[in-house]
């Protein structure tokens, strides 16, 4: 199970928002290159970015700081990267820049056509984000509400050969109230590709849980809130999820 810590810049400044809300931000580092270092040197395995004004704007707005954090990593952690990729000419960009995987959220359910030559032109770097509420996906920053269900949306773009889903409950992201085990859970066993869950993790009980659910198909969980607020020990939540795996 993959305990990935989410760097969210904005402003270029690491910060958490509660439920996508741009207003509602907390600044945990000024330095988010350092902050990649030091969540590498705790056993991260791969990192978690979002350019959240990208995301906003619909195209990067924190470029040169997701390069200095590329360029701090020195290729020693893989990174996935979402927020404001709407053309392969970006994609293409952070690829090369040296990022592993792109995440693509609103783009994704807003134009299919798109996604679908992303993962032709791209294949295995493509991660699709679905945010959803009560089994409905938003887009937009979660501003807007759709009427798609997620296992479908999720079953197409399986189909268009993306590598994995995240799926973030929206009503719990940032809120340290647990993740939503039944619908993660519910999309996983519907799915042949991996699921990463996301939004709402807590504790190391939470990663136990998630960990029991691994053979299912959930084999990564972003975390992001619970370890800069120190709800969660992330060196204690790799080393229980690694132990756990090897069971």
């Amino acid at each position: 199970m993959l305990i990935i810590p989410a760097i969210d810049i904005k402003d270029g400044h690491c910060v958490r928002l509660k439920q996508g809300d741009m207003n509602d931000a907390t600044v945990f580092s000024e330095d988010p290159a350092a902050m990649a270092r030091h969540w590498l040197a705790q056993g991260a395995k791969r990192l978690h970015l979002v350019d959240l004004n990208g995301a906003v704007a619909g195209k990067p707005k924190n470029e040169g700081v997701i390069k200095q954090i590329v360029d701090a990593l020195d290729d020693k952690l893989p990174i996935q990267l979402g927020g404001g990729i709407r053309d392969l000419d970006t994609i293409e960009r952070y690829l090369d820049m040296g990022v592993s995987y792109v995440v693509i959220g609103t783009a994704a359910v807003k134009n299919p056509g798109f996604l679908q030559d992303a993962c032709t032109a791209f294949s295995g770097h493509v991660i699709v984000a679905l945010d959803a509420k009560d089994g409905k996906v938003a887009v937009e920053g979660w501003s807007k509400m759709t009427g798609h269900d997620v296992v479908d949306l999720a079953l197409k773009f399986q189909d268009y050969g993306v590598e994995a889903i995240i799926y973030t409950d929206i009503g719990r992201d940032g809120m340290l109230t647990g993740i939503n085990l039944g619908a993660t859970l519910t999309l996983a066993r519907e799915l042949r590709i991996p699921v990463i869950a996301s939004g709402g993790l807590t504790n190391l009980k939470d990663v136990e849980e998630l960990c029991k659910l691994e053979s299912e198909g959930i084999n990564g969980v972003i975390t992001g809130r619970a370890i800069y607020q120190g709800t969660l020990d992330f060196k204690q939540a790799v080393a229980l999820s690694d132990r756990l795996s090897e069971k």
